[in-house]
This record gives C-alpha cells, structure tokens and sequence, in this order.
C-alpha cells in the first residue's frame, strides 16, 4: 500500500478496527479513512454507495460485524445472518464497483466445521458440519469470504479473506451475557474481586480447548497481508498455542487478583470442543504472533480498568 493511499478501515470504532487503525498510523498511513455506526449504516445500501461514491478509498479493510458469544447467538441468530451477510455484501461489491485496489475481508474461526482435524487448515472449509451454537454468524462470513473469491475469479479483483482465532484485547465487549469468553470472564472475576464473593460460576464443563490472539497482533498481520499476499483461499492467524477454558479461567482470576472457588455449571453448553488453527501457511510466509496470552491478558485488564 502507498502511505499517500486512501484507506478505509469499516468497523473503526470496534475492537479490530481501532486495532488496525492504530497499526496504520504506526506504520505512517495518515489517510484513513471511517465513519461510526450513527454516521453509517453499513447494512443500507443506499448509504454505502453515497460513501464510497464521496470517499472513493483505494484500501478497504472489513472489520465491521456484529459479533457476540454462545448466548448472544443463540438468542438471534436470524439477525447475526441478517446483519452480517448484508453489510458484507455492501462494502465489497462497493470496493469492487469503485475500483478498490485491494480489500481484506476479515472472517472467523467458527467458519470451520465443528469436528474439523486439530490444526484447523484454510483446506478443510465446508468438509462437514457447523458448530450449531453459531451456525448463522459462521454462514454469513463463508458467504463474505466466497464472494471475494468469487469476484476475484469473474472480475479480476484482489480481494482477500483472513481468519482470525478468538480475539481478545483494547476496546472488547465486556458485556455479562453478549461478550466471548474472555473478555466476559475478566469483567466477571473483576466484580467478584470487587464484591468480595467466594464463588464464580462459570459456563459449560471448562474441558474445551481454544486458542486466543491479542488484537494488535492480528492487526499487525493483516498490515503483513495486505503487502504481501494476493490469492483467493484465506489465510488463518492465530498464536499456535491453545489451553483449556477452565485454564484460561485460573488464568485470569490471577490477572485479575481472585482468589476464590471457581465452580462449572456443565448444564450451560460447551461449544466447538476443540478450535485450533494452522497457521503454517502465515507462518512461512514470514508472520508469527509477538504477545503471549497472560501479558496480553494483563494489557486487556488495564484497558478494562480505564473503562470503569
């Protein structure tokens, strides 16, 4: 990308998106580009298209979406479809009728079927079934990830998709019930610390293993891609290293500073039991992720710190 460039970093205000923007203005891009979600509605086409047609941005990283844990989605998931899927479908084929030089999509790893191989390969999408619990979030960023290939395909684009692993970090949804875990799990060790209760419940049996990546990590990555990678399959980015929930749950209460029971509640569900990327294909084109996850954890507490 040239630093005179034109870039537009959809969802700015969210915690990718002000993560990319920070990496961009470290890096010296000075032209960027965003608008709030009162500004800009992104599933109204016809705002879309006023936006790009004033804005004419030669960049596009996509990181708007509504995104949300197990309850979230389970609760609405026609509008996890609904809001997704459109706002995908505006700001890429608008970066494609403007003339875009490249776009990065950015997905998820729920993308990937439920019982997929440990690693999870870019190659093993859509091999077999979702994880029912986020099925509808899940289908929309496969329809966002195919209609870049396919453009690339039919238009000539250079369009590309990354899959991040779970994210965490400054600027997350601490909210109680429509947070991920981690976050989620900070905001509640914090208030038992605070109240000085003896127990915290946590959700499911704490047996499944995940993977986690500090958010300017990623961001970092998709500066990486965005200069050296063009092709249609996507490209996962993820730490590598994995632990169980119940793990990261003693994880963060040390962070945090309880010192408590923590008790599992095996009635609420348990999610993907395993969900671990291969990120070999990152890997060797020169990428790997710099922040390990109990500093970044500390980081994310500090951030949630200052929002109290």
């Amino acid at each position: 990308m040239e630093k005179e460039a034109k870039i537009y970093v959809a969802g700015q205000d969210g915690m990718v998106g002000s993560a990319l923007v920070r990496a961009l203005r470290k890096a010296g891009y000075q032209r960027i580009v965003g608008r709030s979600h009162k500004e800009l509605d992104l599933c109204r086409q016809a705002q879309v298209e006023e936006f790009f047609r004033q804005e004419k941005p030669d960049y596009v990283f996509l990181a708007a979406a509504r995104v949300g844990g197990i309850e979230a989605n389970r609760q609405a998931p026609a509008d996890f479809m609904y809001d997704n899927i459109m706002l995908e479908m505006n700001v890429i084929r608008q970066a494609w009728l403007c003339g875009c030089k490249k776009l990065l999509f950015l997905g998820s790893s729920c993308i990937y079927p439920r019982m997929a191989p440990q690693p999870m390969t870019e190659g093993c999408l859509l091999t077999s079934a979702l994880e029912r619990t986020n099925e509808a979030y899940a289908l929309a960023k496969i329809s966002g990830l195919k209609y870049c290939e396919y453009l690339n395909r039919q238009h000539g684009t250079d369009f590309i998709s990354v899959m991040p692993t779970n994210l965490y970090g400054p600027n997350d949804n601490y909210h109680p019930t429509r947070s991920h875990v981690l976050p989620a799990m900070i905001a509640r060790f914090h208030e038992a610390r605070r109240s000085g209760a003896s127990q915290v419940v946590c959700w499911g049996s704490g047996k499944p293993m995940r993977e986690f990546l500090y958010v300017d990590d990623l961001a970092d990555a998709c500066l990486f891609l965005m200069e050296r990678y063009s092709g249609d399959e996507t490209v996962n980015v993820g730490s590598g290293k994995e632990l169980s929930i119940r793990e990261l749950a003693e994880m963060v209460a040390g962070v945090v500073g309880y010192r408590g029971e923590i008790l599992w509640d095996a009635s609420k569900p348990d999610g993907t039991p395993r969900k671990l990327l291969d990120t070999s294909k990152l890997n060797a084109l020169g990428w790997s992720a710099a922040t390990g996850l109990e500093e970044g954890i500390r980081l994310a507490y500090q951030d949630f710190l200052r929002k109290q």
